[in-house]
């Protein structure tokens, strides 16, 4: 029965389920042309996840890079990029064909989040993770040879969610209640999740035990069943922890949002955001979710849905209609704060299609935002990261070319511009 598994369960099926899908990107890169490596890597500690550790970041970069970095000449733009996988599975090396598409046709420095993954870091540390890398790119755009003012996101899937749960995050701590529990009239829901204490004095607490609450009807499925002590201990550093997020701003500028840290002098301006298929509603049970889709045989296998919402949808009495896992029904005031900027791709034969439509429709009817939308007829979900080792995906550099151009347009680059 799914949802009852132990957490060591969901660890080792994770740890097998990313060897296979390694195995699948690999074969997956050895199609002609082929997709470039990184250019280098940087690792960035967590700063706005109580759960402290490291994450790396994956740079793609234009030719002329290295030359003009010696030189201190020329800025670049950056497109930060979010892999697929379910918050569980996947690598920052998974959307290298993208990466290289932007580097090419843009003239982009790529960089490409290893955000920590689940049941390892539930949510929302992946999308913490997401901003702590926004962040770090704003410090150290001078030495990195950033454009600060052009500044975009991208992901697929799961990432394709963080291609809008990261700018909202970046909008600064969510809290819909006092330290003693009074609710905050017109917040964000979803923030204090309802099995933590609200007062937990620090240094004096005996265990780590969390007292058990009943589920509210948007709380997750997920029971938890032995081996309760990693999901406690994650409880309590989120009560007790440390985050910068509460030193973090956002507002809007023109069509663009700029990100701001105080005591900082680093800003940023984020353009737009480019999102794949992405999962948008996590109020909708995966049934509702399966029931949109138009060919059932092409629906993501259960083995892999049950893996990652049990693995990131902790704990069991989390908000599911939290902003930062749902944008699709985050409040207007926090979406009216997106970049007007929005280029939206769905997959016909995707169960994650209509959640996908909807959030469209709210960003262009109900808020005035300029989505730039196109449902890919005729393939399933993460259609265009197929293990081919002989072709490329059908129709992906060509989809990638009009986010391109989308990218562009933002990023105010002359449609004829060479980067080579």
């Amino acid at each position: 029965m799914p949802g009852d598994r132990p957490r060591w369960v969901l660890h080792i099926q994770a740890q097998f389920w990313r060897v296979l899908m390694g195995i699948g990107m690999m074969l997956h890169r050895l199609a002609r042309p082929l997709p470039p490596s990184p250019s280098f890597h940087k690792y960035v500690e967590a700063t706005v996840s109580p759960l402290k550790g490291k994450f790396r970041l994956q740079f793609y970069v234009p030719k002329d890079y290295h030359r003009q970095k010696k030189l201190k000449g020329r800025r670049y733009p950056v497109v930060i990029n979010f892999h697929g996988g379910g918050f569980t599975l996947g690598t920052a090396r998974d959307d290298a064909r993208w990466a290289g598409i932007v580097v090419e046709q843009v003239g982009a420095v790529v960089v490409s989040v290893d955000y920590r993954l689940a049941p390892e870091h539930p949510f929302p540390t992946a999308v913490e993770d997401g901003a702590d890398a926004i962040l770090y790119l704003a410090r150290n755009a001078d030495h990195l040879m950033l454009d600060p003012t052009r500044f975009a996101v991208s992901g697929f899937s799961s990432g394709g969610n963080m291609s809008f749960t990261v700018p909202l995050c970046l909008q600064g701590e969510l809290l819909d209640r006092t330290s003693s529990g009074a609710k905050i009239p017109d917040s964000h829901a979803g923030n204090v999740p309802l099995d933590v204490p609200l007062d937990v004095p620090s240094l004096q607490v005996p265990s780590l035990q969390v007292p058990s609450v009943t589920p509210s009807p948007n709380s997750s499925r997920v029971p938890l069943v032995r081996q309760k002590s990693r999901i406690d201990r994650i409880a309590m550093l989120r009560q007790t922890g440390v985050s910068s997020l509460s030193l973090v701003s956002s507002y809007k500028d023109g069509a663009a949002v700029s990100v701001a840290t105080q005591g900082s002098d680093a800003v940023i301006k984020i353009r737009g955001i480019v999102s794949f298929y992405p999962s948008t509603d996590y109020t909708q049970t995966r049934e509702q979710r399966r029931q949109t889709c138009s060919r059932k045989d092409q629906d993501l296998p259960a083995v892999f849905t049950e893996l990652f919402d049990d693995s990131y949808l902790q704990p069991p009495s989390l908000d599911l209609a939290h902003p930062w896992l749902s944008p699709g029904v985050a409040p207007e005031s926090m979406l009216k704060m997106l970049p007007d900027d929005i280029v939206l791709f769905c997959c016909e034969w995707d169960m994650l299609l209509a959640e996908g439509e909807r959030l469209r429709d709210r960003l262009t009817k109900d808020l005035g935002k300029r989505v730039h939308y196109h449902c890919v007829p005729g393939v399933p979900h993460g259609w265009d990261k197929a293990p081919n080792p002989l072709r490329e995906s059908p129709g992906a550099r060509q989809q990638y070319m009009v986010a391109c151009q989308e990218l562009k347009r933002m990023f105010d680059i002359e449609q004829e511009d060479d980067f080579e």
